[in-house]
């Protein structure tokens, strides 16, 4: 029979209907029947046919009209959300909309699997599972391994052996031995008491990640837990069944405790969940709406499920792939801009970056050359200044290499450890089912990858450093040759004025939230964790100031488009036009002044999307693997006593 969930105030209702040629009024009254029905007052409402409401549908919060038939608007075991005439919204109800993004509204379920051994995951492959690109599965040898480890555990609760965290309290009360009839009260206990986090929820993708990745840990066989809870979770993960874990109240060590909790608090059928089925409701609704049955936690499974880094690591994955989509493309941005203040190329010659053979100098250096080389893709404006006076270019167009190439190895160096924490076991005490003993250690302990993403951060913020010192020669007249802000009728139309002060700001608040959270920390648990790795706030702060890195790069990219509208009818390079055409999709040219938000927040999903990298690395891969002779024009920039030699690439190709 087909059934409905309504929420009425401060309670879910499960309302059966056997006709669903009913209307949405019926289904109304008969939820508010049942509300009143559990009332000693009837909650204060007179009889129900006098009452007037707003049926909302949970899921995008449309709302339903009273006349409508229930099999024409709702599906079978649909969320909705009643709201009483004279009531305001219920206060516990969270709508769909928090921390939803574009991709989660148009999520449409995974056909193809991903196999977790705890291993081999990278952080490429938990973003494409935040993104629900993917279902999960184990593979054969996880499985083994998981079954192996929890018979060591069962083996120890049989035996009535005390060992941390299986048989005896946490932290301070590791020396309280539990009563075996007391374990599984015990773990729930220890769920329920450490979801004590505040702060608006994670989104469906970053608590996908974070489902994704204690799977993956789990996989590892170290934890203890029983094949049976685990493939519980792979099923709520595959059903997109997503606890509400709030963003705050993890200090890093003994790990993610109260994310971690939350997460699994929601697999328990407690607390709040969302599907793309129903929105935010309570977990137990969502789970039965989806053929799925909360876990019954066994011993040491609830302090499995709860302890290790997962938070900052996923987060940590996220940020550490957004910088390098956003570092590749800092480097087509930059390039279009030097091409519209009519910079150089002579500071990108190949034995220039030999001398300092850093790997990220010398890669940032070598695109600049595949898409700025006029013998490759000739480009009218570089010839049009070919023999000016200017002697040499501001540092932000001549350092590229060196600015943007530490920020390419900061950004090799911390997903080195990113990955290497996606596929380490976390948790504590550690089960070594080969030498049958349990062991408690450290690995729990978030200073890895808290160091790592403070580095990030620090490294990440120059890009937007850099970025904002360009936009200002691109709107300044005294330095770009351009009007004013790059719009006519400077005085009626300000153009691109506050979009540059609007820069200032992103880079002047990344100079606050780039002071490393990793310096910290304060004594928890009774001085039993006694120093902390702060990593949470590591990891949310490093999102942050990517975002604002990608923000002020398509700030900057709309200004170097804009310039090139001044410069017309001069054509740039063949990759940097291919880049122009791809903003102009998007934006159109300023003529006059107008509402600018939307133009920076498309091209910030341009940049999201890594449609500029689409568009460029084609002429970069080809300018780097079939060895194009490097062009050396002459220019004012560089004195020479004879004709420059041939260039590497030159003398590659005639061998």
């Amino acid at each position: 029979m087909p059934r409905y969930t309504v929420h009425v105030r401060d309670e879910w209702l499960a309302v059966p209907c056997r006709d669903t040629t009913c209307n949405i009024q019926w289904l109304g009254y008969e939820a508010l029947k049942r509300y009143i029905k559990n009332k000693p007052d009837n909650g204060g409402l007179k009889a129900v046919k006098d009452l007037s409401f707003v049926a909302r549908r949970c899921q995008g919060q449309g709302i339903l009209d009273a006349d409508d038939t229930i099999e024409d608007v709702l599906e079978d075991n649909d969320f909705v959300e009643l709201v009483i005439a004279g009531d305001a919204m219920s206060t516990d109800f969270i709508p769909f909309q928090p921390g939803v993004s574009h991709l989660t509204a148009g999520y449409r379920e995974p056909e193809d699997y991903l196999s977790l051994d705890g291993n081999s995951l990278t952080s490429t492959d938990l973003v494409n599972l935040g993104q629900g690109l993917y279902k999960i599965k184990l593979t054969a040898e996880a499985e083994v391994k998981v079954v192996k480890s929890r018979e060591l555990i069962d083996t120890i609760v049989k035996e009535n052996k005390v060992v941390y965290g299986i048989t005896t309290g946490f932290g301070k009360f590791a020396r309280t031995v539990i009563p075996v009839s007391k374990l599984k009260e015990l773990q729930e206990n220890l769920v329920r008491s450490h979801s004590a986090g505040v702060g608006s929820p994670l989104s469906p993708e970053r608590t996908r990640m974070l489902l994704a990745l204690r799977i993956n840990v789990l996989a590892k066989g170290h934890s203890g837990i029983s094949l049976e809870t685990l493939q519980a979770m792979i099923k709520a993960y595959n059903a997109s069944c997503l606890s509400f874990v709030p963003e705050k109240g993890t200090v890093g060590a003994s790990g993610d405790l109260s994310p971690l909790s939350h997460l699994a608090l929601g697999i328990m059928g407690e607390g709040m969940m969302w599907s793309p089925k129903s929105g935010w409701a309570e977990a137990k609704y969502v789970l039965e709406a989806h053929g799925l049955k909360p876990i019954s936690l066994k011993p040491k499974e609830g302090l499995a499920l709860i302890n290790g880094t997962q938070m900052i690591t996923s987060l940590g994955a996220e940020a550490v792939e957004r910088a390098q989509a956003i570092a590749r493309q800092a480097d087509i941005i930059a390039a279009l801009t030097l091409e519209v203040l009519k910079g150089t190329t002579k500071a990108f010659d190949s034995d220039i970056h030999r001398l300092r053979p850093h790997p990220g100098q010398i890669e940032v250096a070598m695109r600049f050359r595949s898409l700025l080389d006029s013998d490759h893709h000739p480009s009218e404006i570089a010839e049009s200044h070919r023999f000016c006076d200017r002697v040499q270019d501001a540092y932000t167009m001549r350092c590229c290499p060196q600015v943007h190439g530490v920020v390419n190895d900061t950004i090799a160096f911390v997903k080195n450890i990113i990955n290497t924490e996606i596929n380490s076991a976390t948790d504590n005490p550690m089960v070594f089912a080969d030498r049958g003993e349990t062991i408690s250690g450290g690995n729990f302990h978030g200073e890895y990858p808290a160091k790592a993403l403070d580095f990030l951060a620090i490294g990440i913020h120059e890009l937007a450093s850099i970025s904002e010192r360009r936009i200002e020669r691109l709107c300044n007249p005294s330095l770009s040759e351009l009007p004013a802000f790059l719009v006519n009728e400077g005085g009626l139309n300000s153009g691109f004025m506050i979009a540059h002060c609007t820069a200032a700001s992103l880079v002047s608040e990344n100079k606050v939230l780039c002071h490393p959270s990793s310096v910290d920390s304060l004594s928890t648990s009774a001085a039993t964790e006694d120093h902390v790795s702060m990593g949470g706030w590591a990891a949310r702060k490093a999102l942050r100031v990517v975002e604002h890195v990608e923000q002020v790069l398509a700030i900057e990219l709309l200004a170097a488009c804009q310039g090139i509208e001044f410069l017309r009818p001069l054509r740039t390079t063949t990759p940097l036009e291919k880049v122009y055409d791809l903003v102009r999709c998007s934006v159109k040219p300023w003529i006059k002044d107008r509402f600018m938000s939307p133009d920076i927040e498309a091209i910030h999903r341009l940049l999201l999307d890594q449609k500029v990298w689409q568009v460029a690395q084609p002429y970069i891969d080809k300018y780097q693997t079939e060895y194009i002779p490097e062009s050396r024009p002459g220019s004012p920039t560089a004195f020479s006593l004879q004709d420059p030699p041939p260039s590497p690439r030159k003398r590659v190709r005639h061998e």
